[in-house]
């Protein structure tokens, strides 16, 4: 189906319900991040005609090596000089494009039932859409006994760059810090927070819509997604003032100024008892000095504490000060096929060397790095 179908289902108006990221996230992204993607969505009917469960995909030239090691992206770049398209495959992606992938549903029994619908009918459907590859992107580890499925039907199960969760049960920011993080830890925070003393103070504003200054933090945003080894969507301004406007009751921005000027924002978003670190901007020009960053995540743990919430969660990379900060891993997985039954099992057999995490040595000294595949 086609958003224009989607109009008058009614399944569509409550589809992911439960997720921060409910269907007018998806909306969102399908209209403010403007990529050569086409958006489509898996309709589960039952017996009658009803649509019971909306599962979002869309459709993308892959690079197959875009989290591969410089030792064999390197070759491959030759390669591509004069064969620009070896090691990219069209590809049916199932997810979200920009963050981690649900199942709709009612409740788990419905993830199951739907997931095997979706597993019998997915390689037929790829292959009326010239798609030979076929991943669902960035799954949380709870789908892993629901999407087993999957695994039986030929999908090879392998980590994606895990998301990471922290555990902010505490009176307030000095109390974890005491009884979570050991003393060396806290000596190195505590001169860091100091660095950001020095000079005119900063000041943090909380706020649902970043419209009136998005000239000013976009560029923040930007400059921090220059600076990434590994690209996947590219917001827009749009994306940010968009979800400001129609998603109230999900969305937080964190905004600091120093001066009056805006030298770092956050756009975080409220789920249950967890608040989630999505996407952060920084004034490279003051934040290595003033450790911002560090500094930011005081301020948010510090907001998040005192509003009730027990976790704080962020999305993939920058793992080294998550490491220092205690969190731990919260895995994500793609499930990966070929439409051919030929390739497929060589396909299996070369993902190993292409996923991302075995070339991370920092995600290696997390205590539950083996939950990346499954091992206790």
């Amino acid at each position: 189906m086609t958003r224009a179908e989607l109009a008058d289902c009614p399944r569509w108006a409550r589809a992911f319900a439960r997720e921060r990221k409910d269907r007018r996230y998806y909306e969102i992204v399908e209209d403010t991040i403007p990529q050569e993607w086409q958006h489509r969505y898996f309709a589960i009917k039952d017996g009658q005609g009803r649509v019971r469960a909306i599962q979002p995909f869309f459709i993308l030239d892959q690079d197959l090596l875009a989290g591969a090691s410089p030792a064999i992206a390197a070759p491959v770049e030759r390669v591509r000089r004069t064969w620009p398209r070896f090691m990219r495959l069209r590809t049916l992606m199932v997810g979200c494009t920009a963050g981690e992938g649900h199942l709709d549903g009612v409740d788990d029994s419905s993830w199951q039932a739907n997931a095997h619908i979706l597993s019998s009918a997915i390689v037929t459907h790829a292959r009326r859409l010239r798609a030979p590859l076929i991943v669902l992107k960035e799954f949380p580890a709870k789908y892993r006994a629901v999407l087993q499925c999957f695994v039986q039907g030929g999908f090879a199960r392998l980590p994606s760059l895990p998301m990471t969760k922290l555990n902010i049960d505490y009176k307030n920011f000095d109390d974890y810090m005491s009884r979570a993080l050991n003393s060396s830890t806290r000596a190195k925070l505590r001169k860091k927070f100091k660095a950001a003393l020095q000079g005119s103070p900063i000041q943090m504003s909380l706020v649902e819509d970043v419209s009136p200054f998005i000239d000013e933090i976009y560029p923040l945003y930007l400059a921090v997604y220059a600076r990434s080894k590994l690209h996947f969507e590219k917001l827009t301004p749009e994306y940010f003032c968009t979800l400001g406007r129609l998603m109230p009751d999900k969305v937080r921005f964190f905004v600091w100024r120093r001066d009056g000027k805006i030298i770092a924002f956050t756009f975080c978003m409220i789920e249950g008892d967890a608040i989630y670190a999505e996407y952060i901007g920084l004034d490279y020009q003051v934040a290595l000095e003033l450790h911002l960053y560090h500094h930011a995540v005081r301020d948010m743990v510090t907001w998040a504490m005192a509003h009730g919430y027990k976790w704080f969660r962020s999305g993939g990379l920058n793992y080294d000060p998550k490491l220092h900060f205690r969190h731990v891993l919260d895995p994500i997985d793609l499930y990966v096929r070929h439409t051919s039954s030929i390739l497929n099992p060589l396909l299996k057999l070369a993902l190993p060397l292409m996923e991302p995490t075995r070339n991370d040595e920092t995600l290696q000294k997390f205590p539950n790095y083996k939950e990346l595949w499954g091992e206790a």
